[in-house]
């Protein structure tokens, strides 16, 4: 399984409140989500962001409250991959629910730029930055959670078995 897109940057911090503003939470439409993905930090984000590109972020990502809303308006906004330093540990465990794919990998958080083209294959966890050559090199998902990423969420992997 891989992912190949271009790059939207981040820092810090970024919390589910700038993931998807808490005034878009009165809906389960998966369209509507993406359309105000990013909005409050990137206002440019749903205009810009094209199916398979790549959200890479520093440290503690997807911080703040534990909703599910902001790992599926990522994913519905044609996201194919999160790489950060670090993840809050319910947006990890959220995104995997949903099928979000996501990958920590400091190094990889720190020296891709807005932009980059970047290959991320999961079988291995080696993340390519094709613009400049350079790799990295994450901890793979085990191949239990790479089943549920490739079925689309936790509930779609339960009902194929």
């Amino acid at each position: 399984m891989n992912a190949h897109g271009f790059v939207h940057k981040y820092g810090d911090n970024v919390d589910t409140d700038v993931i998807i503003p808490a005034r878009y939470l009165n809906t389960s439409s998966h369209a509507e989500l993406a359309a105000h993905c990013m909005e409050d930090i990137d206002s440019s984000f749903v205009k810009n962001v094209k199916p398979g590109d790549i959200i890479v972020a520093e440290k503690n990502f997807g911080c703040g409250s534990s909703r599910e809303h902001a790992p599926i308006a990522i994913k519905a906004s044609g996201v194919s991959c999160v790489i950060a330093s670090t993840f809050a540990r319910i947006f990890y465990r959220n995104a995997i629910n949903i099928g979000l794919a996501i990958l920590e990998c400091d190094e990889a958080a720190r020296d891709i730029k807005s932009g980059d083209e970047v290959d991320v294959d999961f079988d291995t966890g080696v993340i390519t930055n094709v613009t400049t050559g350079k790799t990295y090199q994450a901890q793979p998902f085990p191949p239990f959670i790479q089943n549920i990423i490739q079925n689309g969420g936790l509930l779609k992997s339960i009902m194929k078995k």
